[in-house]
């Protein structure tokens, strides 16, 4: 029986660097990560972007994966951008060598990124795939990490997990862009490592996952406030800066104004910002993100589904 084959991505976004450290310091140590029997391909997500030290090219990776733009959607090449990007060749790329008809096709992908937002370790999941929920859950009962659920959110597609069977993102922060961080590479390893072994015991049927999820689930994003020419005329409060996955209560400051104006959150008590002040979404014109802190129970499919993804290849062939 052939073991599953994992990829590891990092460098989606080329500033983003402790990702694509920790592998390259991988190959020179192997004792760094213990592969548990999986065939882990990794892979730096934008070469390019990362030789240059930049977000992306020509449009975020991290938003090149849409259906209409990787042919899997018919007459979907109509809808590509006429000068392709970088990125969208990039994204076509990957899937040719490691999506479900690609050379090295993996059944799970795990992507490396940090944040300048002070999230923590975090795992970032998109939609409600079964499997996903149930490899989130097994990494929130391990090492007890918050899932920030994102859905439904038609200003933010195509991101690179959704196009594997089964994926998540792994968050890192807070630190700077560019920035090599000891705290922020030995977090990646140890969540990296945690989800080998999840990875492995689900394969094996060994995996015990938890009866419950607790997830954060995406509402909405906002802005800075803006002046009639759309310039930001306030800042990230202080006193709002930094608390990441803490609940608002109503009147709580949100925005500072330089002539001393505070503007409050007057909406609904309870929803947790986050990525506040993530300094890559400045141009999406998102200051922060509204979640809802929800208990799910845990799908009763997921674990069988997490393993039948893990024991065959993308081509339903038994490995």
């Amino acid at each position: 029986m052939a073991a599953p084959r994992v990829l590891v991505v990092a460098g989606t976004h080329g500033n983003e660097i402790n990702g694509p450290w920790l592998l390259e310091q991988w190959e020179t140590h192997p004792d760094l990560l213990d592969r548990r029997g999986l065939q882990v391909e990794t892979v730096l997500g934008n070469p390019e972007a990362c030789r240059l030290a930049r977000r992306y090219v020509d449009r975020d990776l991290n938003r090149s994966f849409r259906p209409e733009w990787l042919g899997l959607v018919p007459e979907s090449f109509s809808s590509a951008p006429r000068d392709v990007p970088l990125e969208v060749l990039r994204a076509r790329e990957l899937m040719a060598a490691y999506g479900s008809s690609g050379s090295l096709p993996c059944s799970l992908v795990f992507d490396l990124h940090s944040t300048t937002a002070a999230m923590g370790a975090s795992l970032v999941v998109y939609g409600r795939r079964p499997a996903d929920l149930t490899l989130a859950a097994a990494l929130q009962e391990r090492l007890g990490l918050p899932v920030y659920l994102h859905e439904g959110d038609q200003a933010q597609q195509g991101f690179l997990v959704e196009r594997w069977p089964c994926g998540l993102v792994v968050e890192i922060g807070p630190v700077p862009q560019g920035v090599r961080s000891a705290r922020v590479v030995e977090q990646t390893r140890l969540v990296l490592q945690a989800a080998f072994d999840v990875t492995h015991e689900a394969a094996h049927g060994l995996l015990i996952t938890p009866s419950d999820l607790v997830v954060h689930r995406h509402l909405g994003s906002i802005d800075v406030p803006r002046d009639p020419a759309g310039r930001p005329d306030a800042c990230i409060h202080p006193q709002l800066q930094g608390r990441d996955w803490h609940p608002l209560r109503l009147g709580d400051p949100l925005f500072l104004r330089a002539d001393g104006e505070v503007i409050r959150h007057g909406g609904t008590e309870g929803l947790v910002p986050v990525f506040i002040n993530e300094a890559a979404y400045a141009e999406k014109a998102i200051a922060f993100s509204f979640t809802s802190r929800e208990r799910w129970p845990l799908d009763p499919s997921g674990p069988g589904a997490l393993r039948a993804l893990l024991m065959s290849d993308q081509r339903g062939e038994p490995l």
